[in-house]
Order: C-alpha cells, then sequence, then structure tokens
C-alpha cells in the first residue's frame, strides 16, 4: 500500500510539473524578456567560466603571496593584455596573411584539388582496383565544394550570432572579474539554501563539480596546447602550407568533443593532397603521430582517471547536444553531463540506494 502511495505521488508530480510547462508555454510572453536576457549573456557566461578556470589557479596563487585578491586580478588582466598586445604584433600578422591567401585562393585551390584527382584516378594502380565512373574521388571533391559553400554560410551565421561582439567584449570581462572575486562564494551560497541536514551532502556535490569541472577544463586547453605544439613542428617538417592557420584552426575544433579532431583534419589533409600526394599522405603521418601522443601519454597524465566518460557515450551527448543548440550544446554538453551525473549519483545514494537494495 505504501509503494502505491508513493507512485500515486510520483504521478502526481509529474503531471503537476507538465502542467506548468503547458501553462508557461502558453503565457511566453512573461518568459520572453528572460529568454532573450539569457541569449544575450550566454557567450560571455560560457567565456567567464572558461577562463575562471583557468584563472582561478593563478588567483589564489597569488593571494597565498598576501597580495590582494583584486589586485592579483588587475595584475593578470594586465598581463593578458599585454599578451595580447604581443600576439597582434608577432602571431596576427602572420596568421591573418594566410587566412587571406586562403580565402582568396580558394576557387585555384579547388581547381587544383580536382587536378590531382583526375592525376590520381590516371593512376595505373588506381584504376585497376577503382573502375573510373565508379571512383569516389570524383563524387569527393563535389561534396568538398558543396561543403565549402555550407561551412561559408555556416561561419556568416556564426559572425552574425557573435555580431554583439561589443556587447560580449564589455559583459565577459565584468563576469570574469567578479566570479574570480566571489567565485568561492558562490558554492557556498547555495550550500545554505539546502535543509541544514542535506549541507555536508551538498558541499560535497558543490566540491565535486567544482574539481571536475577545474579538471576537464584545464586539463582540455593543456591538452590542446600540446596537440597544436606537435601539430604545427610536424607541418613545418613536411613543409606544410598554411602551417600556422591550419594548427590554429585544429586547435580551436579540437574543443569539439570526439568530432573535433576529425573535422580539423579534412582541411589539412586537403591542403597536403592538393600540394602533391605525398604531402597528404605525410600530413596524415603528422595528424595520427600527434593524436596517439595526446591519447596515450599526454591526456592520461593531465586527467588520470577523473574524466571517467565512456566513447560511446560522448558520441551520443555529442549527437544530442548538436541536435538541441547547435554548436553550443556541442561544446556544453559534456560539462553538463559530469554535473549531472554528479548530483545524480549523489542524490541515489542519498534517496534511493537503500530502498533499491532493499526492495
Amino acid at each position: 500500500m505504501t509503494k502505491l502511495n508513493n507512485f500515486n505521488r510520483y504521478c502526481i508530480s509529474i503531471i503537476l510539473f507538465l502542467v506548468i510547462v503547458y501553462l508557461g508555454a502558453k503565457v511566453n510572453f512573461i518568459f520572453k524578456p528572460i529568454v532573450s536576457l539569457f541569449t544575450v549573456i550566454t557567450i560571455p557566461l560560457m567565456l567567464s567560466v572558461f577562463f575562471y578556470y583557468l584563472l582561478r589557479p593563478l588567483v589564489d596563487q597569488m593571494e597565498r603571496y598576501k597580495i590582494n585578491r583584486t589586485l592579483a586580478i588587475l595584475l593578470i588582466y594586465a598581463a593578458i593584455s599585454i599578451m595580447l598586445v604581443v600576439f597582434g604584433i608577432l602571431v596576427w600578422p602572420p596568421l591573418r596573411e594566410q587566412l587571406t591567401m586562403l580565402a582568396d585562393n580558394a576557387p585555384s585551390l579547388f581547381d587544383a584539388l580536382n587536378d590531382q584527382v583526375k592525376v590520381l584516378e590516371r593512376n595505373e594502380l588506381w584504376s585497376r582496383f577503382i573502375p573510373e565512373d565508379r571512383s569516389p574521388l570524383s563524387a569527393l571533391t563535389q561534396y568538398l565544394n558543396k561543403g565549402y559553400t555550407f561551412v561559408s554560410n555556416y561561419i556568416n551565421g556564426m559572425f552574425a550570432l557573435f555580431s554583439n561582439i561589443a556587447i560580449i567584449l564589455i559583459i565577459f570581462p565584468i563576469i570574469l572579474f567578479y566570479m574570480l572575486k566571489e567565485g568561492n562564494r558562490f558554492g557556498l551560497a547555495f550550500v545554505n539554501l539546502v535543509p541544514l541536514r542535506f549541507r555536508k551532502d551538498a558541499a560535497e556535490v558543490v566540491s565535486d563539480i567544482d574539481e571536475a569541472l577545474s579538471s576537464f577544463i584545464v586539463g582540455k586547453v593543456i591538452i590542446n596546447i600540446a596537440l597544436g605544439l606537435l601539430m604545427y613542428i610536424g607541418f613545418l617538417v613536411i613543409d606544410l602550407p598554411y602551417a600556422l592557420l591550419l594548427t590554429a584552426v585544429a586547435v580551436i575544433l579540437n574543443f569539439i568533443p570526439f568530432i573535433g579532431s576529425f573535422i580539423s583534419s579534412i582541411p589539412v589533409v586537403i591542403i597536403g593532397f592538393i600540394e602533391s600526394p605525398s604531402t597528404a599522405i605525410w600530413s596524415v603521418v603528422v595528424i595520427t603521430a600527434a593524436q596517439q601522443i595526446q591519447d596515450n601519454l599526454i591526456a592520461p597524465y593531465v586527467y588520470g582517471k577523473q574524466l571517467d566518460i565512456h566513447p560511446l557515450t560522448t558520441i551520443i551527448l555529442v549527437l544530442v547536444g548538436g541536435d538541441l543548440a547547435g554548436i553550443i550544446g556541442i561544446l556544453i554538453v559534456i560539462p553538463v553531463y559530469m554535473i549531472i551525473k554528479i548530483v545524480a549519483t549523489k542524490g541515489y545514494r542519498l534517496f534511493w540506494q537503500k530502498q533499491w537494495e532493499e526492495a
């Protein structure tokens, strides 16, 4: 009888929740300003959380040396400003030159790609195994042309998303400043909202989430920088055109879980193939070697056993995140999953484990 009453309570709770959601959808004019506000601050908030976990260890370390926390943050801001100036003087000009050159040469590069494909299709060894009318290379060049158009349109859409760049540049440093200054108090404020008997468990949850996000974000940055250095050195050795630009693209795309490394390899191999088939092969060797070093040496050392997510789970999460919220969903789906997993695990141990094991 008790189990039936519990079941009825759960059913009523679910029904009431769905009714609230339904009524909320009917009065969406009330929530529209809230949604608009959330849309505006999403990107600044994501950037703030990202840099909060990157810079917090440095701020904490400076505070241990008796430097006022506010002064420490301002000193870090000054150092970052100097680094941006150095980047603008030393790195940005060649990067911009390669980007401009690649954009200007895109039509001729596709012509060169078609020429390379025709040469390869006429190769005796290739034609012996692949009939000319069924060659996948011709179809590949057509897909690449369509892909180039799609990527161009998508990038234009992303620029539209970031069109409010002034707001981002103003809001992001302010949010980050207060997060670095008051960040440790956010978790404490949440814990104080929890009933007294659950505060110890809530504090453990907050601590676990904080540690997991910190390890994930800091580890991801370290791994991507190391991967970028390895790839750039390899690209210079094989004399790959646009080496700096392709490395920068690879580092950025590798922040996308699982599929980022594959997507970042495509332009590298294409540019290598346009140069020569042997360069394409060597570019694959460089990418494979760099990623193997990343996966087998750097990542286990940086993450240890803290990022316990199965590859299949990662694939499913990326697909769901992309379907729900596009590129932003793909970027945040892993951290969100980690938070939900920690909260669900703790909730299960507190409220359901004993009943489940005794059932």
